[in-house]
């Protein structure tokens, strides 16, 4: 599992690189961490940066990678993403990642999360070791969320984080022949009766028991974005895990708008998974 990680040395940069430690250490991989800067003027300060982000992860990880990129920020995040076949990115919200430009959540990060081609987490606020994860699981696309981070993400997962799988029951998003009954019931419910939505659960919860995840499903009621974001809240997860962008016409920028409220409201880790 390879691991890419953005830093500046900025406070939020040193949160990224902590919450990414836990995850190579887990991993058991040595990761890459990289400086981006807009001239070759400033290679020494990034050598800088650099070096003390070296020193902040000795305690859990040991042969550190690290490389300067001269250009854009989200730019060269992606490109280096996609030359050295990265499976996960990790950046911090805020970060002032060319050494000179802000990070925002509305540009740099949203550009990185949609334009990489691995999964990324976004680090924000206080760092948390990884051990209750919020799963949202929509079911659409070409393959469910949970397979998918079963298939690429697995070895993150030490066996012992409470998975939760949340699927949020709303009327606005219901396909036909959705019952009502449907629209209220809980997880259980959904699975006895053989619904598509007890379906998803069923088949996602046999994947993750099949790679060692253990996941408990859940369902909630409402608008999907209001939903999920009550739920990170009010559980006091240390991870959320969304679906990247797999609609298609409207559907697709519903998809994104969705997305990208999630990232901007939750003050926590989110995963972006491809």
């Amino acid at each position: 599992m390879r691991i890419l990680m953005a830093t500046d040395g900025s406070e939020n940069a040193d949160e990224a690189l902590n919450f990414g430690a836990q995850i190579a250490r887990c991993a058991g991989e040595n990761p890459t961490i990289l400086a981006v800067t807009k001239r070759e003027a400033d290679r020494s300060q990034a050598d800088v940066v650099l070096a003390y982000a070296v020193r902040l992860l000795s305690r859990e990880v040991t042969n550190v990678q690290t490389k300067i990129r001269i250009g854009h920020p989200a730019e060269e995040i992606i490109r280096e993403a996609e030359e050295g076949a990265y499976d996960l990115v990790i950046v911090g919200e805020g970060q002032h990642l060319a050494l000179v430009t802000r990070f925002q959540l509305g540009s740099t990060a949203l550009r990185v999360a949609e334009n990489s081609p691995c999964p990324v987490i976004i680090v924000k606020g206080k760092a948390r070791s990884i051990q209750r994860i919020l799963l949202c699981d929509s079911g659409a696309g070409r393959s469910s969320l949970l397979s998918r981070f079963t298939a690429q993400l697995a070895e993150m997962l030490v066996g012992e984080e409470e998975i939760t799988v949340l699927h949020v029951m709303s009327q606005m998003s219901a396909g036909p022949g959705v019952s009502g009954q449907h629209l209220r019931a809980d997880a259980e419910a959904l699975i006895e009766a053989y619904a598509p939505e007890g379906d998803l659960f069923k088949q996602g919860i046999q994947v993750m028991s099949e790679s060692g995840i253990h996941s408990t499903p859940k369902v909630r009621h409402g608008l999907v974005v209001d939903e999920i974001l009550d739920e990170a809240q009010k559980g006091c997860y240390d991870l959320v895990v969304i679906g990247a962008y797999q609609g298609v016409g409207w559907q697709r920028f519903l998809l994104e708008d969705q997305a990208r409220k999630i990232m901007s409201q939750l003050d926590l880790p989110v995963l972006v998974i491809k």
